[in-house]
């Protein structure tokens, strides 16, 4: 290389940083920018988000979910070093030392611009057990892999999933898929705790329906072990206890920013670095952050927050990417957009829930309809919630959630455009929707939430 070749570090091989990286290279080639990146794991810009569907037999191999092999990115003149984990930045030296997972070694390397896309780790709580074979949580496909190769060898068919957000309530299904006998203990009032506890009760019943077992309010004590120091149940503070072959944990992620913490990085509130719009770390000019390690603005709360979603992570990549590249770019945010499913029940939700909007101060109203999917004479019409979240003055959307049957969860798409454009409940039933028989009732259930919402607004005044 050059004297006048930049060095690229990237820490974290999956979508933001590949994706930075790829973008990086696309601008500036290798007699201008030299590029390192270290995964830690084995496989490289992969979809998480397909893990529970390859579980549960609905994707037929691993490498389906993988976008882009680490010799793919090699071919582009990336120095991909797969089983390697960054363990120390050294913010003043510009270097960051790594370590060989199979053979121990470390070494530095120096950097010009460095990327930070660690991702983010299974929440794990401080539980007696909780480090016992047949413990597992979900978060990378060496993840996935584990509890695959785990479930092929367990001759038990019991299944314990702690916690019911999406992965919890995916992972069940997947697991339910696979023969076994499937119970989900979760600390909420209902399932999804995305949604609110009404909304949620829909996906209990639909799970209940299902013959997966969903237990509320249950606090995990302690996984027991066997002899062999095997998970074979968990506990509850209740005094049940609940047999399991294998364990799933499904509490959430939180960032994975230790690397970040060490070196005196600034994280927020949920402990993910904080960056400006272009995702440079703030204070840090050569610096970069994103993926599922940052927090992003939410638009409609005007906070900071946590929403790790692969969605995002592309989308970092790529602001990320331009600006290490010479060009411009900004991600100005997120409304809090999500889907998910329970067999043939689809989850949507977009803005804030209730009590999102109350720990912000809004007041606001709400409206909840049931219509169907389709017109109610079109064949296999099956039902579907709206609820609607509005502010109490100017009627400005502040949240959508959907539960129902095929062709529900992506209406939340509609949402999503009228949260970003600060629309009122009240443009939103103007909005001209595409309509027949086989997609929609003649007023689409979105609008006629919007309608139901707009009465609420006029009739709760100032």
């Amino acid at each position: 290389m050059g004297n006048g070749t930049e060095r690229l570090v990237v820490v974290g091989g999956d979508a933001a940083g590949m994706s930075a990286a790829s973008q990086a290279r696309r601008l500036k080639g290798p007699a201008e920018l030299e590029i390192t990146a270290f995964e830690r794991g084995h496989f490289t810009s992969y979809s998480a988000c397909g893990i529970p569907y390859w579980i549960g037999g609905l994707v037929g191999g691993r490498d389906e979910l993988i976008a882009r092999t680490p010799e793919e990115h090699r071919a582009r003149d990336i120095d991909l070093r797969t089983r390697t984990e960054v363990v120390e930045l050294d913010l003043a030296g510009q270097r960051v030392r790594a370590r060989d997972l199979e053979s121990g070694a470390e070494y530095w390397t120096a950097y010009d611009k460095l990327v930070l896309a660690t991702g983010a780790r299974p929440v794990r709580p401080r539980l007696p057990g909780i480090g016992a074979h047949g413990v597992h949580g979900v978060q990378t496909l060496d993840d996935g892999q584990r509890l695959m190769a785990d479930l092929e060898r367990t001759a038990g068919r019991r299944a314990v999933v702690v916690g019911a957000g999406y992965i919890g309530v995916e992972m069940a299904e997947a697991l339910l898929g696979r023969g076994f006998e499937v119970t989900v203990l979760h600390r909420g009032e209902q399932p999804m705790s995305t949604l609110d506890p009404d909304m949620g009760g829909l996906v209990h019943s639909a799970m209940n329906r299902m013959g997966i077992r969903t237990v509320a309010r249950a606090e995990v004590t302690e996984i027991l072990t066997d002899g062999e120091g095997r998970a074979r149940a968990v506990t509850t503070a209740a005094g049940e206890e609940y047999p399991a072959d294998v364990v799933v944990l499904g509490i959430g992620v939180e960032p994975r920013t230790a690397l970040a913490r060490a070196a005196g990085l600034p994280l927020g509130e949920s402990g993910g670095l904080l960056t400006d719009l272009s995702m440079r770390v703030r204070g840090h000019e050569n610096i970069w952050s994103g993926g599922d390690c940052v927090e992003v603005l939410d638009l409609v709360a005007g906070r900071m927050r946590h929403i790790p979603l692969g969605t995002h992570a592309n989308k970092h990549g790529q602001v990320i990417g331009s600006g290490v590249g010479g060009g411009y770019a900004t991600f100005p945010g997120v409304v809090g957009t999500a889907v998910s499913k329970v067999c043939d029940l689809e989850i949507a939700r977009t803005g804030l829930r209730e009590r999102d909007a109350l720990s912000v101060g809004l007041r606001f109203v709400t409206a909840t309809i049931s219509s169907t999917n389709t017109a109610g004479y079109y064949p296999e019409a099956a039902e579907m919630t709206v609820k609607m979240l509005a502010e109490r003055r100017t009627g400005r959307l502040l949240g959508v959630q959907i539960v129902g049957g095929a062709g529900s969860a992506k209406r939340v798409d509609i949402a999503a455009v009228a949260l970003t454009a600060g629309m009122t409940v009240e443009q939103v039933v103007s909005l001209d929707l595409g309509y027949a028989p086989p997609f929609s009732p003649v007023w689409d259930p979105v609008l006629v939430a919007a309608r139901r919402a707009v009465s609420a607004v006029r009739a709760a005044g100032v």
